[in-house]
């Protein structure tokens, strides 16, 4: 099987995405694995605006949760009105509660063409990388543990960003990559781990800062509250 070329999609993703891979390869020691982490730094950090305009809005929605629960007990039995009012809040404060999702959306065309990249280019599918071939999937099943694991860890990372009802997916979805993993391309799942480790990074800055602030608060409430029930004693 060869790059298809025709059309807007092998025009202008697959074939150039096959070509820049080729390039970086033949500048990083003819290494594939190399140059998909050239390209995964790459995708991250042209979607960086829209990881923010995220984290942004997932603060937004914390501040605004207690109002949430007042909407949603106020409006117990009736849903249509309950909904309408949640939009407005939303609306007020400039939630959008679907942009967690915009990030990983843009990088589906990629994960895509990288796929169909993987198929045609035979230079990238016949290459060995570590232990591993990359258009096959690995063959001591390394690569997806390292998928699931990097997922549960960067979720974990941002549970306190998540709703309470999307909290679920901290288990689930790490245990669907290593499922789905078990049978991609190496290469592929490559790119999903680089990717999760460059979100790790990334919210160790973002986050870190605001859960130290959380456990240094904690700590001092918890303090008070002893000196409290010394004092009472």
């Amino acid at each position: 099987m060869d790059i298809n070329r025709e059309g807007f999609w092998g025009g202008y993703f697959v074939g150039p995405l096959s070509d820049a891979l080729d390039w970086l390869a033949a500048a990083l020691f003819n290494e594939y694995g190399l140059a998909i982490l050239v390209i995964t730094i790459i995708v991250r950090l042209v979607i960086l605006p829209l990881t923010l305009k995220q984290y942004k809005s997932s603060k937004q929605m914390q501040a605004i949760q207690p109002e949430l629960q007042k909407i949603r007990e106020k409006y117990s039995t009736d849903p249509k009105k309950q909904q309408e009012e949640t939009m407005k809040l939303f609306q007020q404060h400039g939630v959008n509660p679907l942009s967690g999702c915009f990030p990983l959306l843009i990088q589906m065309p990629v994960l895509i063409a990288l796929y169909q990249s993987i198929l045609g280019n035979p230079h990238i599918r016949e290459h060995n990388f570590l232990w591993m071939q990359l258009g096959a999937p690995d063959p001591i099943y390394v690569l997806p543990i390292l998928a699931a694991l990097t997922t549960f860890l960067q979720q974990k990372m941002m549970q306190a960003q998540m709703p309470q009802n999307m909290q679920m997916l901290l288990f689930i979805f790490p245990i669907l990559i290593l499922v789905m993993s078990w049978s991609f391309p190496s290469a592929l799942v490559l790119y999903w781990v680089y990717s999760n480790v460059f979100t790790i990074v990334q919210s160790y800055f973002i986050y870190k800062p605001r859960l130290r602030g959380e456990a240094v608060a904690n700590v001092e409430t918890g303090v008070q509250r002893k000196n409290g029930k010394r004092r009472s004693k």
